[in-house]
């Protein structure tokens, strides 16, 4: 039996009841429709992620207390880690120890209430450096920032996020006005323009100097070189001297604290390059697992397809029968009824692929709960869910094929 014999008998089969090869057809156009727009939302959220990692800056290093401190600090002695000291800040500003760093952010962390009049809520507080801004590529919306003469004085002056600035204040301006955070009196000196849709985003915290925040919201004590910091924002000089920057930091921080050649860091140094290969396994794990689970649907539908051959099969046994009588080798019924299923398969999946890709189109940019979803569209991923969709055709027919072609041709005939 010839190709074009073949697939005019496969399509004559398949138009012989229209409804029933339809309906067959819907689980793989599902599942097809369905593997390509879940990986073009998964690889939206992978590309959308990266991209706003690196929009803080290629040349951004971050210095963090290394596992067995933050495991002291959390479980231990309490409070937080004194690994890393303003100290240690102020040493990678050293232009002879340090010549790959151009900036140096050491910053603090606490929590509260932020409260003005009747207005009240809960914020996430970063005590800062005047540098802090510029390390975290943020700028300043209205009034000014933290500055060095603040960290100096231990001044009761807060710097805040959009978010925070709206929900205390609305539409009025906050500038020069008091707030109180964990009953704290502080001067609002500045607000941060909205980071909404970025990874790092502030708007809904406050900066104050880092001394205050030592002294006064974490009660600290000591001198201020001693005063702990939750981890320091290195700038480099340049994106191609973030690795001599990152060497350099390590250098001095193993200095300052007398560690021997056989001892590890007691400190995490991590670049945005790190941050983004760490994201893009994980993210990349994640899209897995979306393919796979929109997969489960076509291997339903090929389930679907070897139900109804079987069915065919029954219902076309006297066709058989009269096909082998005039001379129709077991190879042609094995082909023609291998042909049916791919040529369903093949057509659903073609079917999956225009439904996936407009759904993936018009998807791109729609709004879930204020959250934006983005997707990137693969030609690849189509080509391999069209190819899996015949190879599921192929897979659950030859079952059936087999059944047909090893049927009796005497039995065939007397079949009713």
């Amino acid at each position: 039996m010839n190709a074009a014999l073949l697939l005019s008998t496969a399509l004559s089969s398949i138009g012989a009841n229209k409804l029933r090869a339809g309906l067959t057809l819907l689980g793989i156009v599902i599942g097809v429709s369905s593997v390509i727009a879940m990986m073009a939302v998964g690889r939206g959220a992978q590309v959308s992620v990266t991209s706003r990692i690196s929009d803080l800056g290629t040349d951004l290093i971050t210095v963090r207390p290394g596992a067995q401190a933050l495991r002291f600090a959390f479980f231990g002695g309490g409070g937080n880690s004194d690994v890393l000291s303003l100290a240690d800040a102020l040493a990678l500003q050293d232009d002879i120890f340090a010549p790959g760093v151009r900036l140096v952010a050491p910053e603090n962390s606490f929590s509260g209430a932020a409260a003005f009049g009747s207005q009240n809520t809960f914020v996430s507080g970063v005590g800062v450096t005047a540098e802090y801004l510029e390390a975290r590529n943020l700028k300043i919306a209205s009034g000014r920032n933290i500055s060095n003469a603040d960290v100096q004085n231990t001044s009761n002056v807060v710097v805040l996020g959009s978010e925070t600035s709206e929900t205390l204040f609305a539409q009025r301006n906050p500038i020069g006005a008091t707030i109180k955070i964990s009953v704290r009196e502080f001067t609002v000196v500045g607000v941060m323009e909205s980071q909404e849709g970025t990874i790092f985003n502030p708007d809904g915290s406050v900066l104050i100097p880092i001394t205050t925040a030592h002294y006064r919201m974490n009660n600290g004590k000591g001198l201020v070189d001693s005063i702990s910091v939750s981890s320091i924002s290195v700038l480099a000089t340049s994106e191609s001297t973030v690795d001599d920057a990152r060497t350099d930091i390590s250098t001095v921080l193993r200095l300052r604290h007398e560690l021997g050649v056989d001892e590890d860091d007691d400190f995490l140094i991590t670049t945005q390059q790190d941050t983004i290969e760490t994201l893009e396994g994980t993210q990349g794990t994640f899209v897995i697992l979306l393919g796979s689970i929109a997969g489960i649907s076509l291997l339903v539908g090929g389930i679907g397809v070897m139900n109804i051959m079987l069915v065919s099969v029954t219902e076309r046994t006297r066709e058989i029968g009269i096909r082998r009588a005039v001379g129709a080798k077991r190879r042609d019924i094995l082909l023609q009824f291998v042909a049916e299923a791919v040529l369903m398969t093949f057509g659903g999946g073609i079917l999956g692929v225009l439904i996936g890709w407009t759904v993936a189109y018009f998807g791109d940019g729609a709004s879930v709960d204020g959250d934006i979803i983005e997707t990137v569209i693969e030609t690849h991923i189509a080509f391999i869910a069209l190819a899996v969709s015949v190879a599921v055709g192929l897979f659950f027919g030859i079952y059936p094929a087999v059944r047909a072609a090893s049927l009796n041709p005497i039995e065939a005939l007397r079949h009713e």
